[in-house]
C-alpha cells in the first residue's frame, strides 16, 4: 500500500470484509453481497476533530471513494457512528 494521507477532513478507512456465509451455514453468493459499513481508521486529514487512527466506524451506504487497494476515503461528515467494543 502507498502512504496515503487524506487531506482536511477525509477519513482514510479500511473496510471490514463482508461474511459469505451465515451462521446457519448458508454460503451468499457474490452477486447479492453488500458492502460493509464498518471499517477501521486508517488516517485521518489534519480537520477531523472527532475520529483517530484506530476507531471502528459506521459510514453511510454510498459514502466515499473506492481506491484500488480496496480501501475508502470519506468524509468526516459521511460518518454516522464510533464504533466501541463491548467490554463487560
Amino acid at each position: 500500500m502507498k502512504n496515503i494521507k487524506p487531506l482536511d477532513s477525509r477519513i482514510l478507512v479500511k473496510p471490514d470484509e463482508v461474511k459469505k456465509i451465515t451462521d446457519g451455514g448458508i454460503i451468499i453468493p457474490e452477486t447479492s453481497e453488500e458492502k460493509s459499513r464498518i471499517g477501521s481508521v486508517l488516517s485521518v486529514g489534519k480537520n477531523v476533530i472527532k475520529i483517530h487512527v484506530g476507531d471502528r466506524i459506521l459510514y453511510g451506504k454510498f459514502a466515499g471513494t473506492e481506491l484500488k487497494e480496496g480501501l475508502l476515503i470519506v468524509k468526516e461528515e459521511d460518518v454516522f457512528a464510533i464504533i466501541e467494543d463491548d467490554v463487560r
